[in-house]
């Protein structure tokens, strides 16, 4: 079935998500959000308000107790061929007794049936655009935590999603190796164009990435705000920190997370 992507990729609509047992949790409430195709989004929110929860709402991981999620039209019961979720936890995702190389071709060839020249020259491809060209023959333990990262990124992109949802990919690793790789999917993102969907808990990274940026409240979560970036790409390590607009954006941010979505309305103002 082909699926059209038009300028809403993904529509959330009065999602509600409660986890039972006898003091029943209600994680979402009338939850609401259109994703443009093409954009890169992320999610911020305080701690313990579901945000990976909705991703794997999002990524038909598990149900929705009301409302749902349209998928280019299309209501999503199940996991979409044509989104990718990369996990957080890389080095589980891995798996140790296949190659770098090996990891990727497993990641697309049981959908795309190429035969074993093809499927390693994908793999490859792939590899060399996270700059592990060198690195393909090598196993998992091998590589460092962000080679291990990098690998899983070529992983998910050698898919071609057409939606790439990322649950905090970049937390395990140190400040250096995350500035590098948040270059690195910038870099990747504009040159593929897919549709991203970042939940993380640090805001540094949330501005450094997105086009916009979701605020969420706490428990039962809606969205307090919805904040466009504004700041021009290329993304570049050092100048865009040092943007008036990302520092505004940061405190408006960060005033809404310690405060309250009100305080996030008079920063940014």
């Amino acid at each position: 079935m082909t699926i059209a992507f038009d300028e809403r990729a993904l529509k959330i609509e009065k999602l509600s998500k409660t986890f039972g047992g006898k003091q029943p949790v209600a994680v979402f409430d009338d939850f609401s959000l259109d994703v443009r195709a093409g954009e890169f989004l992320s999610i911020v929110g305080p701690s313990g308000c579901g945000k990976s929860t909705l991703l794997q709402v999002i990524a038909g991981l598990i149900p929705a107790s009301g409302g749902g999620v349209l998928l280019g039209g299309q209501d999503v019961t199940g996991e979409p061929a044509h989104m990718v979720y990369l996990f957080q936890q890389y080095a589980k995702s891995l798996l140790p007794w296949m190659t770098a190389e090996d990891n990727v071709v497993f990641a697309f060839n049981h959908r795309l049936h190429l035969d074993r020249r093809k499927a390693r020259e994908r793999a490859r491809e792939h590899l060399a655009m996270v700059g592990l060209e060198a690195s393909a023959t090598a196993y998992p333990w091998q590589l460092s935590g962000g080679m291990q990262q990098r690998v899983a990124i070529a992983r998910a992109l050698s898919a071609d999603p057409k939606v790439l949802l990322m649950d905090e990919p970049f937390s395990s690793v140190d400040a250096l190796t995350r500035m590098e790789l948040h270059s690195l999917i910038s870099d990747l993102w504009e040159r593929k164009g897919f549709t991203t969907i970042l939940v993380t808990h640090d805001v540094d990274e949330a501005i450094f990435l997105s086009d916009r940026i979701a605020l969420l409240t706490r428990r039962p979560t809606t969205i307090a705000e919805v904040m466009e970036s504004g700041l021009e790409r290329p993304r570049r390590a050092v100048e865009t920190h040092e943007d008036p607009r990302f520092l505004a954006l940061r405190h408006a941010l960060l005033g809404g997370l310690l405060h309250g979505p009100n305080e996030a309305d008079a920063a940014v103002r």
